[in-house]
């Protein structure tokens, strides 16, 4: 899921408006990576609150895959941190600029993003090939990133399999994951998130 400039998810009408504008793409945000020292559960703020907002990248700001103070960044899977910053810096000596709409996120903020698609939609179902739940999120186990503005999306998806990276969903161009198989193929496109 991208989140837009007011923080709501995209639909399929915002989407080829954005593509056919080729406007910059709009903020994503991330999740934990399963490792030694990283958190995998959301943090917690108070008697029974959750972190709603570990991993997210303000509205309107594209994000460095260098900058890894960035917790969106940091708790990226090493394997994807890797293939990420690769990506970024062969596409940067082609003069294309791949940034980060999102990475890892936490579970509390991928389910706030997942109950916002909710409302947007009317019901679970149709929210989920938007955006996935905290449980089935790769985002928030640090194996997803989103990437951005458009012309980085575009890149990615001729060059990614190069670093091993895949788009995942056809409604997403902007999802990225580890994916090629031994031949460097990536896998046949899902629709969404829910299939």
């Amino acid at each position: 899921m991208r989140q837009g400039v007011s923080g709501s998810v995209v639909t399929a009408v915002g989407l080829s408006a954005m593509l056919m504008s080729c406007s910059s793409a709009a903020p994503h945000a991330a999740a934990p990576p399963p490792g030694p020292a990283v958190a995998v559960e959301p943090l917690s703020i108070g008697a029974g609150a959750v972190d709603t907002t570990g991993g997210s990248i303000p509205d309107g700001q594209l994000i460095s895959p260098f900058d890894v103070k960035n917790p969106a960044v940091e708790f990226l899977e090493p394997a994807l941190l890797k293939a990420i910053q690769d990506a970024a810096t062969a596409a940067a000596a082609e003069g294309v600029d791949v940034l980060l709409t999102s990475g890892w996120r936490s579970k509390g903020f991928q389910q706030r993003l997942f109950d916002q698609a909710v409302t947007t939609y009317g019901n679970a179902d149709l929210a989920a090939q938007f955006v996935a739940s905290p449980e089935k999120s790769m985002h928030v186990f640090g194996k997803a990133v989103d990437v951005g503005p458009v012309v980085a999306d575009q890149w990615m998806i001729a060059n990614g399999s190069r670093f091993g990276l895949c788009q995942i969903y056809a409604n997403e161009i902007w999802h990225f994951e580890l994916a090629v198989d031994a031949t460097g193929a990536c896998p046949p496109l899902r629709p969404n998130a829910a299939g």
